[in-house]
């Protein structure tokens, strides 16, 4: 009960200066009533209460979810046996890599915010992007994002190398992509992590971190969310330019002349004496 009460409390207090910055704008800069106020303020006290039922869920069951499967994917008793003092390999851990795809992708196909950003992009580009291909690329760039976050935490690889390629990657991408894809490329990136995505990823990481041998939830535990905002820009543009690609075989397919082969009604065929 007192954590319920806490949390309402929190809930409450971050709500606080966005509602301020709202009314304080519409009242004191824009100088006019709200429209429909006791609609709008049925609607705060509805967010309010999702919001607070949201992180009591949370912290009552994703979280320690995400602790629980780490802990048996990766516990002795789980993973291949060895012999004697052998260092466990990286391919030993497969179902954790396994684990992370698939809950990466899962929980992407369900954020809230991508499935808002891709039904817009759909409604705004006539009809040329499909809101449900949007949502599947970014999922598989999510995935892979924290498959790669994953698999990061269990060599101990350093963040920064793996940041850095995936940059150089995004770059050469932005040089050769459709320029309309670019924009929502980089904010298809960002809305992945949001309400849903981030703590599971947040939890799979540190629980990652405390259970591999050698490794520190503090140092090792974050920046799979780093890894999990690049990915699905680099698959959205890889997206387009498969897209484009497909799009100049079918066009230079129809304006190519047809093959004479000799054997067309009115042609004389090519034995013929």
């Amino acid at each position: 009960m007192n954590e319920a009460l806490t949390i309402l409390r929190t809930t409450l207090f971050d709500l606080m200066p966005i509602l301020a910055v709202i009314f304080g704008f519409q009242y004191l800069i824009i100088r006019k009533p709200v429209p429909h106020l006791g609609r709008n303020l049925i609607g705060l006290v509805l967010v309010f209460l999702g919001l607070a039922l949201f992180l009591f869920g949370l912290e009552t069951a994703l979280f320690p979810l995400g602790a629980v499967m780490a802990e048996q994917l990766t516990s002795s008793e789980f993973l291949p046996t060895l012999a004697g003092e052998v260092e466990r390999h990286w391919s030993h851990y497969y179902w954790v890599y396994l684990f992370a795809f698939a809950i990466g992708a899962s929980t992407t196909i369900a954020e809230p915010a991508l499935i808002a950003v891709s039904l817009k992009a759909g409604k705004v580009s006539g009809g040329t992007i499909d809101p449900f291909v949007l949502r599947v690329a970014v999922a598989i760039g999510m995935a892979f994002g924290i498959t790669l976050g994953s698999w990061r935490i269990v060599t101990g690889t350093p963040l920064h190398y793996l940041v850095i390629g995936a940059y150089l990657l995004v770059i050469i991408q932005t040089l050769r992509s459709p320029k309309f894809i670019i924009p929502l490329a980089f904010d298809s990136g960002g809305v992945t992590t949001s309400t849903i995505t981030v703590p599971i990823i947040t939890a799979l990481g540190l629980s990652l971190a405390g259970a591999i041998p050698g490794r520190s939830p503090v140092l090792d535990g974050f920046g799979m969310i780093a890894l999990a905002c690049l990915f699905p820009i680099i698959t959205v543009m890889a997206y387009a330019q498969i897209a484009e690609w497909r799009q100049r075989r079918i066009r230079a397919r129809q304006e190519s002349p047809p093959v004479r082969t000799g054997h067309n009604r009115g042609d004389k065929p090519w034995n013929s004496s």
